[in-house]
């Protein structure tokens, strides 16, 4: 009997070209995925290769109470240092990108990166109020640069506290402060992260992911925090923009130059050459009829969110990118970057060019960026995939298939977006939770991951939760997910969503998915969930809220440290998979019993989407009992201040507002 085909990806288009690979002898990350099965030892957080003693492998019946490593180390010992050094890692790559962002705004503020500007100040001045810098009056750069000084502190200070720390609700800030967990400076949490896992350190378990814990939080009110508000003040905060994804995106009759990475600022620059008409000339003297820009994984969602421009899908499509052979030149920096992508490019014509001085990658083109000569290195890469124009040729698998995409939705448009400009507040959404017409809210995030369909359990657990009037906000490859199958349009409300939520969506003119950006911007929800706070009638703190984290598809130590970030700041989260901490049971009895009970958020992991479900459900059902809400049932509403569309609220918006004069001291 025929074995089963297995399905790889749950994109149609790229499970076509997939088998068209594969028909063409042609190896991916699927492939690669089949045949090398993880290590169970290793996979489930048993195995210590910290010094050379080992590697020391703790199985058995009674490992959790009998083994022992060489020095003695017991299973929950090693199962928490090896999960602290993923959070170390995950909080190290996200904080390193925000330093560069740091940087790159004191470049600009001091007149040395000229190619860029302030563009939006408002946002600069929000900032420097939360950072207690004296903005008014005073010239725009430098206010910027106070700014960048103050964010450069973070990474470097030794006592004391992040500054951003002050922004989470006070009931947060006193839980942290209870059990340790504000974070001092990013770099030195990171480093004593891999002190405290040296050989003959640390070796209490609850200490360690104590402490995992607060790196987790330099990450997420440190490092990434910093990174969405400076990408927002140089490059814009974003709004609605329209867009499109999939690989429909790529053009026959254009050069195709694709961005993929993490690192927004080249990026920028190149969406700024291609539309320069010296540029599309020169494009047209190769037989070119214009440059097509399309993104690829964050560096897509940076420029989708910003510019429009459409997005060829996330971690999982990058190869698939290549294969359809159209895509001329592919510019990479850091995160994510398949070493693949340079031996599979020498069987198209496809450039792959390196650009960070981190990063580089054997068969690869190195082109270094520096943002004090981002134009200059910009033109070079753009003027580069013109000139491999001509070399194309009809091999490849062409997709011609593509979807609208509606993204954009920053903390500061959703706060806009329920009220407009001068009424602009979370107060609707906050009633429409009150009311049971949305049942809560959920975050999904994380990679996709080849071992599974590809961004398949995303389409799966999004089509359930809005189905049952669940409102979603998602970032990286998880937008991407959802963007690759039509999920990302205000009609999806009409045609999925349940009764409350499509209420609500119809109300305001939204998709019942909301956009927040790249995985640094998971930081976004983290604000979005403080003005929840602030705003009153529900929890006065991010714990308890009624909501929950998912990464389905989880494989970057970075969204380790999203979800333990998340889990301190009081929100269950549920990642797919098996554990990589699975072999101790007192490790997992920690991380959700443990941590929710200290700071109503846990971190589980559920291979199991049905029950992933199930999880989602009860916890935020649980939390609307704790809140004393209207226990939810759909289709039925308690009574709450009537939803106003968006004609209604610009009627509204033209009424002149009556404001008291207050003298000193009023």
């Amino acid at each position: 009997m025929e074995k089963e085909k297995r399905i790889k990806s749950a994109n149609p288009q790229a499970e076509q070209i997939i088998e068209w690979g594969e028909a063409h002898n042609l190896t991916t990350c699927f492939e690669r995925a089949e045949k090398m099965k993880p290590c169970p030892i290793g996979a489930s957080g048993a195995c210590c290769k910290h010094c050379h003693m080992g590697p020391c492998r703790l199985v058995g019946k009674n490992a959790e109470e009998e083994a022992r490593g060489v020095c003695g180390a017991t299973l929950p010992t090693i199962a928490a240092r090896n999960l602290l050094r993923m959070i170390a890692a995950g909080t190290a790559a996200h904080s390193d990108h925000s330093r560069d962002m740091a940087m790159t705004l004191l470049a600009v503020a001091t007149g040395e990166a000229k190619d860029f500007k302030i563009t939006d100040v408002k946002k600069l001045y929000r900032v420097a109020g939360t950072l207690g810098i004296e903005f008014e009056g005073r010239a725009v750069h430098d206010v910027a640069k106070d700014a960048a000084l103050k964010f450069l502190e973070d990474f470097g200070r030794q006592k004391g506290e992040i500054n951003y720390i002050k922004r989470a609700p006070e009931k947060t800030q006193e839980r942290w402060r209870k059990w340790g967990l504000v974070p001092r400076g990013i770099d030195r949490e990171v480093v004593e992260s891999m002190h405290r896992t040296t050989m003959g350190v640390d070796h209490d378990p609850d200490h360690l992911l104590t402490h995992g814990l607060r790196t987790a939080l330099a990450d997420g009110w440190g490092g990434s925090m910093i990174s969405t508000d400076i990408t927002d003040i140089l490059f814009g905060t974003p709004m609605p923009v329209k867009a499109e994804a999939s690989f429909g995106i790529f053009k026959e009759d254009e050069v195709n130059l694709i961005v993929h990475g993490h690192e927004p600022s080249l990026a920028e620059m190149i969406v700024d050459v291609v539309s320069d008409p010296k540029m599309l000339e020169y494009a047209r003297s190769k037989g070119a009829k214009g440059i097509n820009l399309g993104g690829m994984c964050c560096t897509a969602n940076e420029v989708l969110m910003r510019h429009g421009i459409p997005t060829a899908g996330g971690f999982t499509n990058q190869e698939l990118g290549i294969m359809t052979g159209l895509v001329d030149a592919i510019t990479v920096d850091v995160q994510c970057i398949m070493p693949a992508l340079a031996e599979l490019s020498k069987k198209f014509h496809t450039k792959v060019i390196t650009t960070s001085p981190k990063a580089q990658m054997p068969g690869a083109i190195h082109v270094e960026y520096n943002e004090h000569h981002a134009k200059e290195i910009a033109e070079k890469i753009v003027r580069m995939a013109i000139e491999n124009f001509p070399n194309r040729t009809t091999l490849g698998s062409h997709i011609t298939d593509k979807f609208p995409v509606i993204a954009g939705f920053s903390h500061e448009y959703i706060e806009y977006m329920q009220g407009g400009r001068w009424r602009a507040s979370f107060r609707p959404l906050n009633d429409a939770i009150m009311a049971g017409r949305i049942r809560g809210v959920v975050g999904l995030a994380g990679c996709d991951n080849p071992r599974v369909p590809a961004t398949g359990l995303h389409r799966f657990l999004a089509t359930e939760l809005i189905k049952n009037d669940v409102l979603i906000v998602s970032t990286g490859c998880g937008s991407a997910a959802c963007g690759s199958a039509g999920y990302l349009t205000p009609e999806m409300a009409l045609e999925h969503a349940g009764p409350g939520l499509r209420e609500v969506c119809e109300a305001i003119g939204i998709p019942p998915i909301l956009h927040l950006g790249s995985c640094v911007d998971n930081s976004r929800i983290l604000t979005i969930a403080t003005a929840m706070a602030h705003e009153g009638g529900l929890s006065d703190e991010i714990g308890n809220m009624p909501a929950v984290g998912i990464a389905p598809e989880w494989m970057s130590e970075k969204a380790i440290a999203i979800g333990c970030y998340f889990a301190a700041s009081g929100v269950p989260t549920i990642f797919g998979g098996e554990s990589p901490i699975g072999a101790s049971k007192e490790v997992t009895r920690i991380m959700t019993d443990v941590w929710f009970e200290r700071f109503r958020g846990c971190l589980r992991f559920e291979p199991d989407p049905e029950k992933i479900l199930a999880l989602t459900y009860d916890y935020i059902d649980k939390a609307r009992d704790r809140l004393k809400l209207r226990k939810y049932e759909r289709g039925k509403f308690a009574a709450e201040r009537v939803l106003m569309d968006m004609a209604a609220r610009r009627e509204l918006e033209k009424k002149p507002i009556a404001v008291p004069h207050v003298g000193v001291g009023g």
